[in-house]
Formats: C-alpha cells, structure tokens, sequence
C-alpha cells in the first residue's frame, strides 16, 4: 500500500464523524471542480446549501467575477428549503435573462444531486436556462 493511503487512513481513523465527513465533502468538490469550469459563453452555476439558506452563483471563471447571484439569506421567504431552492432557481434564470445567459455549466459543489438541489435545477429549467 502506498504511504500517502497509509496516513490518510490514519487521519481519518483519528477524526470525528463531522471532521471526516467535511473532509469527504471537500474531496468530492475538488473532483467537480478539477473537470469543469465557467467560461463567459458558458459559465459555471455554483450552488453553495446550508441547514437554513441556499446561495447560487453564475460565475465567469476565465474573467474571475461573479454575473449574476441569488440568495435566501436577508429574504423574508417561508416554507421548506425545498421550496426555496425552487424559489431561488426561478429567480436566478430570470437573473441571467436579463444577462443574456441561456447556457450554464452545473456545480453542485459535492452535494448529492437531490431533493434540495434537484429541486432548484428543474425550477431553473423550466424558467429556461440550459445546463
């Protein structure tokens, strides 16, 4: 076995569930991140999700600046966070409308594709935008 596996089975071993688990997490963003990137023709959606609030980006990587954002913190929505990332999803296509954006590339930032995230694609989807 290599010795690089060896200390990080070690390291792994020694942490908490949250410690390894944020450690999981990071890896598989590192993975997303390392096979896709925004350009200005099509640049990168990125989702950042927490317990209470859902912030999306779309993002040109090549120029390094954020086009367009969209977020529930500072915003007086009730209901699920399933219901907001779709309340979200709808406003950040309206959003990059507005920007002549039709085409985005999707960076779920190593969440699973489900409920929460899945719900705010297919709400920017129906509103339009492409990924």
């Amino acid at each position: 076995m290599k010795p690089y596996v060896v200390r990080l089975e070690r390291l792994v071993n020694s942490m908490s569930n949250l410690e390894s688990k944020k450690l999981n997490q990071g890896l598989r963003k590192g993975r997303i991140r390392a096979k896709i990137s925004g350009t200005s023709e099509r640049p990168r959606l990125s989702v950042s999700i927490s317990n209470m609030h859902i912030s999306v980006q779309i993002i040109d990587d090549v120029k390094q600046n954020t086009i367009v954002s969209s977020t529930t913190v500072g915003s007086k929505l009730t209901g699920t966070t399933t219901e907001k990332a779709a309340f979200i999803g709808t406003d950040i296509a309206k959003k990059a409308k507005k920007s002549k954006i039709d085409t985005v590339v999707f960076d779920r930032n190593g969440h699973k594709y489900a409920k929460r995230l899945s719900a705010l694609a297919d709400a920017a989807r129906k509103e339009g935008l492409r990924f």
